[in-house]
């Protein structure tokens, strides 16, 4: 039977390309090709796998620009069921897709909120009187220009040859090295790999209530390569904690400090231990 994988779509957006890139390392020769199915916003993708209706599901987590990605981490929270299975990194290069003569004619720019604010500067520059109206995804962006001359969408090369439309300027994303990382999520145990990531909530907010679990993570040589806190959406100032880890899960002193870290912790949720496709 083949994977079906769950994305961020419609069909052109760089999370069906992470979605491609994932299932090409499913397929087996000759084995049934993975299928993909696109879902209108990454809640919807993260359920689909949740409730059954996908095996997969690949999302992005952190942009080198702009950081975590919070629709992700606030679902993952709320799903019980989730583990991650794989992490890829992505480059990411974003163009200026419009039926426009010129820069000057346009008025309006649509795009995913990740995309236009990694294109923030260049906006300012070339562009700088022109609203900026955040949409789903990428290529949902696109059904506002197609016919119309004063519109523009942000969204990769590979999009505007799927819908043949016009490249403005290519290239626009503020940093070149920009990249975004992915999780492949299923409801599978974990492979395991040399990353674990977690995330957890505390108790009370109190001076070193965050210091505590950071220190088990120090005392037991665990190096900590991101963490990011999120709202509870309970109260003004509660925090949850997402984290990742350069250690496997099954690692000694990866369980103690596990152990130790529940003690500590309101609600302690192991995402998973993997590797990055590709390492």
């Amino acid at each position: 039977m083949n994977s079906r994988i769950a994305y961020l779509g419609p069909p052109g957006t760089y999370s069906e390309t992470a979605a491609l890139t994932y299932a090409q390392s499913l397929n087996r020769p000759n084995g049934h090709p993975s299928e993909l199915k696109p879902y209108p916003c990454i809640a919807q993708v993260l359920k689909a796998t949740a409730d059954g209706e996908t095996h997969y599901s690949v999302v992005p987590v952190e942009n080198s620009i702009e950081g975590g990605v919070t629709l992700t981490l606030d679902t993952l929270w709320q799903l019980d069921t989730l583990s991650i299975q794989q992490a890829l990194v992505l480059p990411i290069a974003h163009a200026l897709l419009s039926q426009a003569k010129s820069l000057e004619t346009i008025r309006t720019i649509y795009s995913h909120p990740q995309a236009l604010a990694q294109c923030q500067q260049w906006i300012e520059q070339h562009i700088p009187s022109a609203q900026l109206i955040p949409t789903q995804s990428t290529t949902e962006a696109l059904q506002h220009i197609k016919d119309n001359t004063e519109t523009a969408a942000i969204a990769s090369e590979r999009a505007a040859t799927m819908y043949g439309l016009p490249i403005l300027a290519h290239g626009i994303n503020d940093h070149t090295d920009n990249c975004t990382k992915f999780w492949a999520l299923g409801t599978q145990t974990s492979p395991g790999g040399a990353y674990t990531s977690l995330a957890f909530s505390l108790a009370i907010n109190a001076p070193g209530a965050l210091l505590k679990p950071l220190k088990i993570l120090a005392d037991h040589g665990i190096n900590l390569s991101r963490i990011e806190s999120r709202p509870t959406k309970r109260s003004l100032g509660e925090y949850l904690f997402f984290l990742d880890l350069e250690i496997p899960v099954d690692n000694s002193d990866a369980k103690q400090a596990l152990i130790e870290l529940k003690n500590c912790t309101e609600t302690l949720k192991i995402l998973g231990s993997y590797s990055f496709l590709g390492r």
